[in-house]
C-alpha cells in the first residue's frame, strides 16, 4: 500500500478523525494550512529560525520531505523563499497537494522538486535554512542522509528538524511499530535514538544548539497542550478540581510519560 493508499484508508475510518485532524492531515489541503499557518508549533518553529538566523524574511528554506506542503506553503505566506522536496507525486500527500496549493494561494516563492533526501540535486552551501518534519527518522542512511543536507546549508546556517520519534533500544523500537497507526499499512515507520540522531548530525559537520525534549517545546507536543487538559481534568474532577495535590500528579504523570513514551518526539536544531 502506498502512502497515499494508507492516508486514504484511514481517513476513511471514523475513530480516526481526530488523529488525522491532528496530524493535518484532512482531505481539505487549505484548511490544513490554515490550521497549521497558526499553530503554536509552526509559529515557534519560526521562533527558532529567527533565533539564529535574525528576523529576515528573504531566507531561503528547503523543505525536506515536504508532504502535503503545510509547512512549504505556511513559510512562504509569511514570505520566505522555499524549495519543497517531496518524492511522492501525490495529490492528497505529495507534491501535487503542494502544486495545488502553490496555484490556489498564487505564491511566485515556491519551488518544487521531486527527489530524496539522500541524494540532492542542489549546489553546495545553497540554503539559509534547511527544515525537516518528521523525516529524519524515515532515512535509510541516517549518517548519509544528515550528510547531505549539511552539504547543502550555507555556512552559519540553520538545520532544524521536528518531531522525530524517538526509543531507547530495540524492544522499544518493536513495541512502538507495533502501536503506530500507519506501520502496518504502509510499512514506512521508524525511529533512532537520541545519541543516533546527534552522532549523524555532528559527524555531518554541524554544531548541535538545542535538543528539544518532548516535555520541553510546543513544537513537540502540538496540537496536545497540558494546560488544556489541566483544565479539562479540572471540570471532569468538580468540585474537586480545588484539591490542588490531584492536579498537580496529574500534570507530573503526563510530563513523566512524554518523556518515557516508545517513538516520543524530540526536535533537534544545529548551526553548520
Amino acid at each position: 500500500m502506498t502512502w497515499e493508499e494508507a492516508v486514504q484508508h484511514f481517513r476513511s475510518q471514523p475513530q480516526n478523525s481526530q488523529l488525522v485532524t491532528d496530524a493535518y492531515l484532512e482531505e481539505d489541503l487549505v484548511r490544513n494550512i490554515e490550521r497549521f499557518s497558526s499553530s503554536e508549533e509552526y509559529i515557534e518553529t519560526k521562533n527558532k529560525i529567527y533565533q539564529h538566523q535574525g528576523k529576515k524574511d528573504d531566507l531561503h528554506i528547503l523543505d525536506i520531505g515536504a508532504g502535503n506542503g503545510i509547512a512549504t506553503i505556511s513559510f512562504a505566506l509569511d514570505g520566505f523563499k522555499v524549495t519543497a522536496l517531496e518524492p511522492d507525486k501525490s495529490n492528497t500527500v505529495g507534491s501535487g497537494a503542494i502544486r495545488k496549493l502553490k496555484e490556489h494561494f498564487n505564491l511566485s516563492n515556491v519551488e518544487i522538486v521531486e527527489a530524496f533526501g539522500e541524494n540532492l540535486p542542489f549546489s553546495d552551501n545553497n540554503f539559509d535554512v534547511v527544515y525537516g518534519r518528521q523525516v529524519m527518522h524515515h532515512a535509510h542512511n541516517l549518517d548519509g542522509f544528515v550528510k547531505e543536507l549539511a552539504r547543502v546549508l550555507k555556512p552559519g546556517g540553520v538545520f532544524i528538524t521536528t518531531r522525530d520519534h524517538v526509543v531507547s533500544n530495540e524492544r522499544e523500537k518493536a513495541e512502538f511499530l507495533k502501536r503506530h497507526p500507519f506501520q502496518e499499512l504502509y510499512g514506512g515507520e521508524n525511529a533512532f535514538s537520541v545519541e543516533q540522531y546527534s552522532s549523524a548530525i555532528n559527524k555531518a559537520g554541524l554544531h548541535i544548539s538545542e535538543v528539544l525534549l518532548p516535555k520541553q517545546s510546543v513544537i513537540n507536543y502540538a496540537p496536545w497542550d497540558i494546560n488544556r487538559a489541566t483544565l479539562e481534568l479540572k471540570k471532569r474532577l468538580s468540585p474537586l478540581h480545588k484539591i490542588k495535590p490531584l492536579v498537580l500528579l496529574f500534570r507530573l504523570f503526563i510530563l513523566a510519560r512524554l518523556q518515557r513514551i516508545p517513538g516520543r518526539l524530540y526536535s533537534f536544531v544545529a548551526i553548520k
